[in-house]
């Protein structure tokens, strides 16, 4: 596989050119960051003895694609001088002909082999390396990026990336030795033809530089309309978009604003056709004069004596191979600048600081009856810069800003088997507090501790083994109901999930289910009412075991049935165990053991049910906007 050796007889050359203009339009004049070249040698560093045998692959293979032309007027040399060995020789060259041919097969398919376990493992490294960076991100960076663009790392960028060890460190080597070895083998054989051949090169090169930049504009347009249809297309064909569209009785509406971007795609796909087709029938046609103006003046060397025909046809079958490596490496800065940015914008992602970072040593937790303790808390969401990206976020700069503190001196204590309640108006802070127990987030001044040890001190293993957490939206995977469970306990038993539905309240749904526990549960669990979802979640609380638990208003946009099944769930996953409620709701939290009152990022009131309302505070205006008709009543 000659990778300067395609000819003029398909589309790929000249489409190639086209598309490596667009490419160096839009890079402009970008430079690497320092540091670039040492890391990414660094992911190659494993595939080194892999990539030195696929460059003497590749370097062979050059060769067997410049020798081939030779022997082919060797052939014609012969045949037109016979002679007593004549037969014999043609036999001969042939046959040399058919080995070179076989031996090109059989490096094609070794390098091929040696290309992809090289891309195909340097994607791997990379993919599994940004994911699990992604992962340790703070929950911020995910509320602030576009998935899309996020999604768009881990595909495009770290395929583009992969291409620097591939496709294109192989053809800058193969088209610069099949370059150079034609070239030179042109001048040995005549010296007149080559400088001819060579007059033409800028006749091949300069329209597609023209026609590439008069692409780019439209070739930007193109990439945004398929992002922006993508984007529609992920939002309005999601559950909760396409509940929104029936609700509202836009359907109409939405295809055609869908319609008017396609249209202008296709109009996009039928110009940029049109163009590249006149771009591939000019190089046909200027390799064409190129053929012939070596057949006119090779002719006349051979009419005179001063090369053989053999010769002539040589000096035709080289040309093939001269101009194809010629456009490839005038822009050969484009398509290593174009893998190498595709490796930055990896590095981006993997630069980023992740939001939680575990000590070495970690400090065991003691085993026994957790208690948890808020020492002097202070905490702030990170600036943008902080976790984000400007790319990631679709704007031209990262708000710098940074953010008011939502946590001051919030200073309290779970004690063993008591359950504590946060109460307070929306953005008083609960929800925050409660995620600094199992280091969603960590604080900013002051600590948390669990049984004497600061959570950041023990590793993340055994806090989060430690600490479960039912949320108000209960998230389920588009899996079975066992995976689900599973993601909780990897090694449970059917038997160990059953009993945990059971206990949660949703036993006997699941045995309706015709595939019980392999049921499929929908996209964000939308094939289960919002109470099943609930106590699925619930189940899996169940199933972790954990000795503290936190609920994140669990029960806020519940029916009153449903509200009554999850309280009863609810009652099952509390048994025995320390907690942290935060509730809406009032009367979830009237038995608790401590409520402890939020506002503004303070706690205002602490005590019992009874103490707070007696006290005429906040919570006891909460209290009496929430049931004093009730009570009336």
């Amino acid at each position: 596989m000659a990778m300067g050796g395609g000819g003029f007889g398909g589309g790929g050359l000249g489409g190639e050119m086209v598309r490596a203009m667009r490419r160096e339009d839009q890079l402009g004049d970008r430079k690497l960051a320092k540091g670039s070249w040492r890391r990414i040698a660094a992911f190659a560093r494993p595939y080194r003895r892999d990539i030195i045998l696929f460059l003497i692959l590749v370097v062979l293979d050059a060769v067997v694609g410049v020798a081939t032309p030779v022997f082919a007027g060797r052939v014609v040399d012969a045949i037109t001088k016979p002679g007593p060995g004549a037969q014999r020789a043609v036999v001969t060259i042939a046959l040399i002909i058919a080995g070179l041919m076989i031996a090109d097969a059989f490096l094609s398919i070794t390098q091929r082999w040696f290309s992809s376990r090289i891309g195909e493992g340097i994607i791997l490294d990379l993919r599994t390396k940004v994911y699990d960076h992604v992962q340790r991100m703070p929950l911020q960076f995910f509320t602030r990026t576009r998935t899309g663009a996020l999604v768009s790392r881990l595909n495009s960028d770290v395929t583009g990336a992969q291409r620097a060890f591939t496709s294109t460190l192989s053809g800058v080597v193969s088209n610069a030795i099949s370059l150079i070895l034609t070239v030179a083998v042109m001048f040995t054989m005549s010296w007149q033809v080559t400088l001819l051949s060579l007059v033409l090169v800028p006749a091949f090169i300069l329209p597609a530089r023209t026609v590439g930049r008069r692409l780019a504009a439209m070739t930007r347009e193109s990439y945004q309309l398929n992002a922006d249809m993508t984007t529609t297309m992920t939002e309005r064909f999601g559950v909760s978009g396409a509940l929104l569209i029936k609700l509202f009785g836009r359907p109409e509406t939405e295809a055609q604003r869908f319609e008017q971007s396609a249209h202008r795609v296709r109009d996009i796909g039928v110009v940029t056709a049109m163009y590249g087709r006149a771009f591939f029938t000019a190089m046909l046609l200027v390799s064409g004069l190129a053929q012939a103006l070596t057949y006119g003046l090779g002719g006349s060397l051979a009419v005179s004596g001063a090369i053989s025909a053999g010769t002539v046809v040589s000096l035709a079958l080289l040309l093939t191979r001269l101009y194809g490596p010629l456009t490839a490496l005038s822009n050969v800065r484009v398509d290593v600048m174009s893998a190498l940015v595709s490796f930055e914008r990896v590095f981006e992602i993997i630069d980023l600081p992740p939001g939680i970072s575990e000590k070495s040593p970690t400090v065991p937790l003691p085993g026994g009856p957790v208690r948890v303790e808020f020492r002097d808390v202070t905490f702030k969401y990170p600036s943008a810069a902080e976790v984000s990206l400007a790319s990631l976020e679709d704007v031209a700069v990262l708000d710098r800003r940074e953010n008011d503190l939502v946590l001051r001196g919030v200073s309290f204590t779970v004690e063993p088997g008591q359950l504590v309640a946060l109460v307070g108006s929306s953005g008083a802070g609960k929800s925050t507090t409660s995620m600094l127990v199992p280091r969603v987030y960590d604080v900013t001044d002051g600590a948390v501790l669990v049984n004497g040890v600061d959570v950041r001190d023990t590793s993340l293993d055994e806090l989060r083994d430690t600490v479960g957490v039912v949320t108000q939206d209960s998230h389920l995977f588009h899996e079975t109901i066992a995976e689900n469970l599973r993601y909780a306990k990897p090694d449970a038993t059917e038997a160990e999930m059953l009993e945990a539905l059971e206990r949660a309240q949703v036993g006997d749904l699941i045995r309706t289910l015709p595939d019980g526990l392999d049921t499929l549960v929908g996209e964000r669990g939308y094939r289960f009412s919002g109470g099943e979802k609930q106590r699925i979640a619930i189940a899996r609380l169940l199933l972790k075991a954990p000795g503290f638990v936190i609920l994140d208003e669990a029960t806020a946009h519940l029916d009153s049935e449903s509200e009554a099944a999850v309280q009863r769930a609810l009652g099952e996953a509390l048994t025995g165990r320390t907690a942290l409620v935060i509730a809406h709701r009032l009367s979830t939290v009237r038995d608790a053991d401590q409520i402890i009152v939020l506002d503004g990022g303070r706690i205002v009131e602490r005590g019992t049910h009874e103490e707070l309302v007696g006290s005429g505070g906040l919570y006891s205006d909460l209290y009496r906007t929430q049931f004093a008709v009730l009570d009336v009543g």
